[in-house]
């Protein structure tokens, strides 16, 4: 079998050290080299390397791991400096609970592999990661404009990414921010648990359990509190019901 050019390489981070060489032979038949961090401290200083840091197309980044955890290591890597802050991340873990999922994608993950996996599969949502975070390079893509948007005691600031109530700053992260300006951009309008998954994510819904939904929904009500401007729609969704001011 004729092996591909190597056209991308990734740090695996997982102190498993036994499944490092598999993983990189299997990628390595498909054209992706594959290195392997057993620490976090050994992944920051590989990526921090000023030869390697734009040299890598993804980070596998396993949950339990010595020193930090994967939730504190993917924290840390989004608030480098570009091109790092960037850098596609999957996280895997033992750990498949819907609460693990949510908190990583909050973090800024890219995707999320429960273990044990099938490397063909982790392959599939690698590329999919990568078409989705990869430029149109005929033309490139206009600013994307968030709106300036006033519903009586709140006051969302778009362009700030700024949220408050009765003047009072609230605190929220990536993800509770997307949903609430999409669901605040267009009030009365009904959103579906998948829906809201494909927007905020950009992949298929199935890949997450729906219940992250409704996790990520009240965490955002009780950070808006008192406001109750998020009304939930059984078997069909959530909607906002703010009117503008």
């Amino acid at each position: 079998m004729t092996v591909p050019p190597t056209t991308r390489h990734l740090l695996l981070v997982d102190d498993d050290e036994a499944l490092g060489p598999p993983l990189a032979a299997f990628f390595g038949r498909h054209g992706i080299e594959m290195q392997q961090a057993v620490r976090p401290s050994e992944a920051l200083q590989v990526l921090r390397s000023p030869s390697a840091r734009s040299s890598f197309d993804a980070v596998l980044l396993d949950v339990m791991l010595p020193e930090m955890d994967g939730f504190d290591l993917c924290r840390l890597l989004r608030r480098e400096s570009a091109p790092l802050c960037t850098l596609p991340i999957v996280m895997l873990t033992a750990r498949g609970d819907v609460m693990d999922r949510v908190v990583g994608l909050e973090l800024g993950a890219d995707d999320y592999l429960p273990k044990p996996f099938e490397p063909r599969e982790l392959l599939a949502r690698l590329q999919t990661v990568w078409r989705r975070t990869t430029p149109v390079a005929q033309a490139p893509a206009a600013p994307r404009r968030l709106p300036h948007l006033s519903y009586g005691r709140m006051v969302i600031d778009g362009p700030r990414r700024e949220v408050r109530v009765d003047g009072r700053a609230v605190d929220l992260t990536g993800a509770e921010f997307e949903l609430l300006i999409l669901l605040a951009a267009a009030p009365t309008r009904v959103f579906s648990r998948d829906e809201i998954l494909a927007r905020l994510r950009g992949q298929a819904a199935e890949d997450i359990h729906s219940r992250a939904v409704d996790i990520l929904v009240s965490r955002l009500r009780r950070k808006l509190t008192p406001l109750d401007l998020i009304r939930t729609l059984r078997n069909s969704g959530y909607v906002f019901i703010g009117v503008p001011s």
